[in-house]
């Protein structure tokens, strides 16, 4: 019985997962997913790695995250379970990097800079 572990990021999410097989339950912070993530787009981006590479119901996931929010950790699940399936099978590294599911997001928030108002907006300037 192998575990395998891999990371996913997002944001400033961090996404630690532990795969092994199993009959397809999923934790969350020692929560189920589905109680982690109330809503139903956030539960498909958890699942999609597993709905592209058909195998829903082969392993067990144990995800501890931290960082970010809701959207930015689910996001970094989905990077890990990518990464942790392509670890375990190889087959299935191309239908996932079509998916785009192993590609990481580069984008951050920009910081605010001083004597302006937030990243890129200026306070009020005013002639007279």
């Amino acid at each position: 019985m192998e575990i395998t572990h891999t990371i996913g990021r997002r944001k400033t999410a961090v996404a630690r997962v532990y795969v092994q097989p199993g009959n397809g339950t999923i934790k969350v912070n020692q929560k189920d997913y589905k109680d982690y993530f109330p809503t139903l787009p956030l539960q498909k981006l958890v699942q999609q790695a597993f709905e592209i590479s058909s195998t829903s119901d082969h392993y067990d996931v144990n995800v501890n995250v931290f960082g970010g929010g809701y959207n930015g950790q689910a996001e970094a699940i989905r990077m890990a379970l990518a990464r942790a399936l392509c670890k375990i099978n190889a087959e299935h590294r191309p239908l996932l990097k079509a998916g785009g599911l192993l590609t990481r997001d580069p984008r951050m928030v920009e910081r605010k800079k001083f004597g302006q108002k937030k990243a890129r907006a200026r306070f009020q300037f005013s002639k007279r």
